[in-house]
């Protein structure tokens, strides 16, 4: 087995690649277009990807809603190697990135069936987020550095 890199994509071809994958594994399988993965935040986000075996297998992106929050978006893991602590990786990324810019809190809105993830990390449930156009019910969570 080999070892796991995390690191954001570092050209074109990459970038391509981890949009498909994000396509793949978030809307694809809600019979969405991949032209419904880019917001507006996409040019100015930190974008993080993992790799396996020369494959994107996991990522995430980060971007900052003001000076004090950011916001986590586009977290997905391959799911025959959910379980095994690489998502949990790539939230440490993240929030690490999030706090090296001197924010206080991290928002992000998760699916319900991922609710007790992300409060095994420190998040707790702030209320029901009804923004998302995948017809899967979400969560709004908050994360506050000490």
């Amino acid at each position: 087995m080999s070892e796991l890199e995390f690191r954001s994509p570092n050209s074109s071809d990459e970038f391509r690649e981890y949009d498909l994958f994000r396509w793949k594994i978030l809307r694809k399988p809600l019979g969405k277009s991949i032209d419904s993965l880019k917001d507006s935040f996409e040019d100015n986000g930190f974008h993080l990807i993992a790799i396996k075996d020369g494959k994107i297998i996991a990522c995430g992106r980060l971007h900052f809603n003001s000076k004090l929050e950011a916001q986590i978006r586009y977290m997905a893991v391959e799911e025959h190697l959910q379980g095994q602590g690489i998502g949990k990786k790539i939230l440490e990324i993240l929030e690490n990135k999030a706090k090296e810019n001197n924010v206080t809190c991290v928002v992000l809105n998760a699916r319900d069936h991922v609710i007790k993830f992300y409060e095994n990390s420190g998040y707790k449930i702030l209320k029901k987020y009804h923004g998302s156009d995948t017809g899967i019910p979400h969560t709004t969570m908050k994360k506050i550095f000490n």
